[in-house]
């Protein structure tokens, strides 16, 4: 195989899956997928107020950092009088590049809690989509209104959201130049956002920095994570310290070469036929085939062609299984979880209360520059981080029983191809039955500080579909509570 052509493979793959299934035969070539849904535009005429900059206000010698929080502070009815903390922290002067946050401090006990930092993947997608639909305070109901959620990780966290890398969500720069273009440049506009937050907020005496996220997060939260960890080693931190204590990650795409499988394991759920199977065979082993190679966007278009759709005759998977949807192999479609979302945070008095004004919000748009930047690092991997970092550092891997795009026995090829401490023992550890008040809910296997979970009926977005469980999970590991 070695000896084939990138390009060879590609075509091979293309006719494999454009002869074998006419275009008149399927009605679902038309439109494509994406890892979230994009929101559309959205303007109800309402004043959006100012964009707040916390960065100049904290070398403002006339502001004390009580005053910063003060004008951070969220106002407005709406969110049902929950304390945060919303703005713009500016992470490259030079290109205007800003990144939003949002925090929530602990319902309880916050000046000691753990201080949590959520980011969604994409790449591209909002961390708003976090906070609202999955472990956030507040909920969206489908009928627009906001509730209080039960199991919400602020209960017992400190917790921030972040739209990141700049041009997510509400973020934004001036400058092309200004997007990352590998995970090197995310981690480093991430790490000058914590160190500022870290600055305002009175974190001193939490027990520890966590850092999680979900999906294309799974190159984000490594990628704050090794910079944090070498900059402390090279006491390169500008005098303040981020205590990091340890990471999440859910149905996280983090080595690309020894994850992106998918005809096996669609052929075994009885979704696809033999001839199925050969295709993504074929296309599997170009993509394999292109990553060796280092001709990264060759990979990611067949990875393209594989799951994703966003080219013209959308995707191998789509096109064979007629699903639209693939965050839950027992749903072909999606599920309109993602309603209301996008005109709730786009109105007047939601960007007002948050301090945005009229940047626009991108999440998964049409020109998904943030997509497009990070072309070259897609079907890039992070497991040399991983590895240097399951040394110091607990890494809980959690995955959905039901998720297809990044699916379980995925992450485990990958996380068995790891080389750690404890990486022997990993491969043939105990796997363990995990309850939560009786309640089968998963499995783990720990070697060392790997922790690998698999969530029972949950798929893709792990907090969404068991709330109550996946926050138990995350209590145990931040409280360094012991064994599940």
């Amino acid at each position: 195989m070695k000896y084939f052509n990138c390009e060879i493979f590609a075509i091979i793959a293309a006719v494999t899956f454009a002869f074998a299934y006419d275009e008149k035969e399927s009605p679902y070539r038309s439109s494509f997928m994406h890892p979230y849904p994009p929101f559309s535009y959205y303007d109800d005429g309402t004043d959006p107020g100012e964009a707040l900059f916390i960065t100049p206000l904290l070398s403002n010698d006339s502001l004390t950092k009580a005053d910063v929080r003060n004008i951070a502070l969220v106002k407005g009815k709406q969110f049902l009088n929950v304390k945060s903390f919303a703005g713009y922290l500016t992470v490259n002067e030079a290109y205007n590049s800003n990144l939003f946050f949002w925090y929530f401090p602990a319902q309880e006990s916050p000046e000691t809690a753990p201080v949590v930092l959520w980011l969604q993947g994409g790449p591209g997608a909002s961390s708003l989509i976090g906070l609202f639909l999955e472990n956030g305070p507040l909920k969206l109901h489908s009928d627009g209104k906001l509730k209080k959620r039960k199991y919400s990780w602020s209960k017992t966290h400190n917790l921030i959201f972040i739209d990141s890398p700049v041009g997510s969500g509400f973020s934004f720069t001036d400058k092309a130049a200004g997007f990352a273009r590998n995970e090197q440049d995310v981690g480093r506009d991430l790490h000058e956002a914590m160190l500022q937050l870290y600055e305002l907020f009175d974190w001193q005496n939490s027990s520890g920095f966590w850092i999680t996220g979900e999906s294309y997060a799974g190159k984000y939260v490594p990628a704050l994570a090794y910079r944090i960890h070498k900059a402390q080693q090279s006491y390169d931190f500008q005098g303040k310290h981020i205590p990091l204590k340890g990471m999440a990650i859910g149905n996280g795409l983090c080595d690309p070469l020894h994850q992106l499988k998918y005809g096996d394991y669609l052929y075994q759920l009885g979704l696809i036929d033999d001839n199925g199977l050969a295709a993504f065979h074929v296309a599997e082993a170009a993509g394999e085939e292109c990553i060796r190679k280092k001709d990264m966007v060759g990979a990611f278009e067949i990875f393209d062609s594989l799951i994703l759709g966003d080219l013209p005759k959308g995707s191998i998977f789509k096109n064979l299984t007629g699903f639209d949807w693939f965050y839950n192999y027992l749903q072909a479609h999606d599920d309109n979880c993602f309603i209301n979302l996008g005109n709730f945070l786009q109105s007047g008095a939601t960007r007002q209360a948050i301090h945005v004004g009229n940047h626009t919000f991108h999440d998964m748009d049409k020109e998904n520059k943030v997509k497009n930047s990070l072309m070259e690092d897609y079907m890039d991997s992070v497991a040399p981080w991983l590895e240097e970092l399951l040394k110091h550092y607990p890494i809980c891997m959690y995955s959905g029983q039901l998720d297809v795009i990044i699916a379980y026995p995925m992450t485990r090829n990958f996380l068995k191809m790891l080389k750690f401490p404890d990486a022997d023992y990993y491969k043939i550890a105990p796997r363990k039955i995990w309850r939560v008040d009786g309640e089968l809910a998963g499995y783990v296997k720990q070697a060392g500080n790997l922790i690998d979970v698999l969530v029972r009926n949950a798929g893709h977005m792990v907090p969404y579909d068991q709330p109550k469980w996946i926050y138990e999970l995350i209590y145990h590991l931040t409280h360094q509570k012991h064994a599940l």
